[in-house]
């Protein structure tokens, strides 16, 4: 675990392993640790790499707005300053959509993207409540009401929720509450045919208000494979490690030069 300065802040990254690089994108509140399993589980056969978006777990806060646009840029600049010309990228719920514009944005950067649970847009009551909750808390400085309720859903066991809801609740109330409102505004569906790298869409089974965000990725990106993983719900990376990183393996295989 290690930081360094990128584009006028202090940046917290994981960068484990050799070969062909992954890199996490993790939802609003959570950290880098939510990707522990894959870290530990990949980097035995590639580069993985995780890190703290700006004013989360023990990265800086930023002065500027929390939006996808300033993480796809804070991503160029890591990958530059790591020597690393191309990267898979992997994103979990709204990390998801920050895969999608680094897609977009930088497609010479990238060898594809992995989407797990993740949408091109918010455009259901259900998920648009859950995200404005979030952003209602984050505002009035109840960050760590956030972490404790995320981690203790996230974790498999004491230990693991013990290190998610600490790093969680090192986060800084304004750029949470910047992250969650610039998702329920964000929108690239109409983009979607534009990118031509292969995607991984993952789902859990029991997820099924994503449902609907996963065929329409799946019959929108040009070059998409959709996996729903059994009995699981939204919480693929810590509650089916196992599987998840089997089908990243078996896709960054397929798809790495």
């Amino acid at each position: 675990m290690t930081s360094t300065n990128i584009n006028g802040y202090s940046m917290h990254y994981i960068d484990r392993g050799k070969g062909t690089a992954i890199l996490f994108i993790h939802p609003p509140v959570l950290t880098s640790l939510n990707f522990i399993y894959q870290i530990e589980g990949l980097s035995p056969y590639f580069r993985t790499i995780a890190f703290d978006i700006r004013g989360h777990g023990k990265s800086e806060p930023s002065k500027q707005a929390v939006t996808y646009p300033l993480i796809v840029e804070d991503i160029k600049q890591l990958i530059d300053q790591l020597g690393i010309e191309k990267i898979f990228l992997c994103g979990y719920s709204t990390g998801g959509s920050v895969v999608l514009e680094f897609l977009l944005t930088h497609p010479d950067r990238a060898w594809g993207g992995i989407v797990i649970g993740g949408m091109s847009e918010v455009n259901d009551r259900r998920l648009r409540n859950r995200i404005s909750l979030g952003a209602v808390f984050s505002k009035i400085g109840a960050v760590g009401t956030i972490a404790f309720s995320t981690a203790w859903n996230q974790a498999k066991n004491v230990s693991l929720f013990r290190d998610l809801f600490n790093d969680a609740k090192k986060g800084n109330a304004k750029n949470a509450e910047q992250y969650y409102r610039y998702s329920l505004k964000y929108n690239c569906s109409s983009q979607l045919q534009e990118i031509h790298l292969p995607v991984l869409l993952v789902y859990g089974e029991k997820d099924k208000h994503f449902h609907p965000y996963a065929n329409m990725l799946h019959q929108r990106l040009p070059k998409s494979e959709l996996v729903f993983i059994k009995k699981v719900d939204h919480r693929i990376p810590t509650k089916a490690p196992g599987v998840l990183n089997e089908r990243i393996k078996q896709f960054i295989s397929r798809f790495s030069n």
